[in-house]
């Protein structure tokens, strides 16, 4: 048998495709299954991450592992629960005002038709206007939150797990260089994880900081023109800029809805709401993210989107919302792994970041590699 396998390389190489292949639905199976412990498990090791700057300055200060650990938390429960308490009060106030926009949706549409009809636009023809819902994106938002506040209800299991995370910081560094930082001989890379670590926190720590301007900037701006529950709007588009591209859009779909048919507004209004979300996202997104990440997250497009698609299948809201980070976390791995570097590459926006370029050929060059990474030409 070893010497047919030999033989027929190709045959060995198909069977190993369809391995892991194989391999890949049954572990999309598991994340799926198991999305009720695997959900509170990555939100925790979300909001870990997030403490950790806060966790190793209080250590640097001298403060005692339980203490920064027990500050950390207390932070973290602080900021949260504000979130979710706005979110809660924001969503019921729009749950009893709902009606009358429905009602106002609807005067709105059969003066619409009434005009198009006037000037012998058969719109009715073509499509009922019946089927048209005024409260389908803002249910769509609403549902989206009390998925999310839902999660964080198993607060208990969701602290849990975090605390044995902040408590496993410190030496989860010194574990995972030893495992990830094995070469053939055994000698560890003593800068690798250190490398990954840093990339990371880093990430997860500027994306937050700029969604929390964005969606400051958002909902300031739109109780400035008038616009019902700026709050939920703000956290709408807090929550929806970790998805990039798109997620600014959805976010502003719900708030221009609105705009149309809350008495008082008027086109000028709708037009200044919508000013205001292409302008926050285009000087948060194209210029100070940038800026502050030091390089562009390097995902292209279609890998974005289906990144989306696929954690939001697996996981529901919560797995849109972490979509972007646990795939730039995986990114970042792969960049990091000579034998996985390949994926990297593929998951990457193209012509490629130079600064992405620089550190993945930096990293073959300590790997040995004896080429660099070329675009064809």
């Amino acid at each position: 048998m070893p010497e047919d396998e030999e033989s027929n390389p190709k045959s060995t190489s198909g069977a190993h495709i369809l391995a892991i292949a194989a391999s890949v639905i049954i572990v999309v199976a598991g994340l799926k299954l198991a999305s009720s412990i695997l959900v509170p498990f990555f939100l925790a090791a979300f909001l870990a991450i997030l403490s950790f700057p806060l966790l190793f300055f209080l250590r640097k200060k001298g403060f005692p592992s339980w203490l920064a650990v027990l500050l950390s938390v207390l932070a973290n429960l602080a900021i949260v629960s504000v979130i979710v308490l706005l979110t809660i009060q924001s969503v019921s106030n729009f749950t009893e005002q709902e009606p009358e926009y429905r009602e106002r949706f609807n005067s709105l549409k059969d003066e619409s038709v009434a005009w198009l009809e006037e000037k012998e636009i058969p719109v009715s023809e073509y499509f009922s206007v019946e089927t048209i819902d005024p409260g389908a994106a803002l249910g769509l938002a609403q549902e989206t939150f009390g998925q999310i506040v839902n999660v964080f209800s198993k607060g208990f299991l969701v602290l849990l797990i975090m605390v044995f995370f902040l408590f496993e910081a410190p030496s989860i560094p010194d574990k995972m260089r030893f495992i990830m930082g094995q070469k053939p001989e055994f000698e560890p890379d003593p800068g690798r994880f250190h490398k990954i670590t840093n990339e990371v926190v880093q990430y997860l720590v500027i994306k937050t900081v700029v969604s929390l301007m964005t969606g400051l900037c958002i909902g300031v701006g739109v109780a400035l023109v008038g616009l019902d529950f700026p709050v939920l709007w703000g956290l709408v588009a807090f929550a929806l800029n970790y998805i990039p591209t798109i997620g600014s859009v959805l976010a502003s779909i719900p708030a221009l809805l609105l705009a149309m048919v809350q008495p008082g507004m008027d086109f000028t209004n709708v037009v200044i709401i919508a000013a205001i979300y292409v302008s926050t996202n285009v000087l948060f997104g194209n210029f100070i993210e940038p800026t502050l990440m030091g390089r562009k997250l390097g995902l292209s497009t279609l890998v974005v989107t289906l990144s989306l698609v696929f954690w939001g299948w697996v996981w529901g809201p919560v797995g849109m919302l972490l979509s972007v980070p646990l795939t730039m976390v995986v990114k970042i791995l792969l960049e990091n792994t000579p034998d996985l570097r390949w994926v990297a590459v593929l998951l990457a926006q193209w012509p490629m970041d130079p600064k992405t370029k620089a550190a993945i050929v930096e990293a073959m060059r300590r790997d040995g590699a004896d080429h660099a990474l070329e675009p064809p030409t």
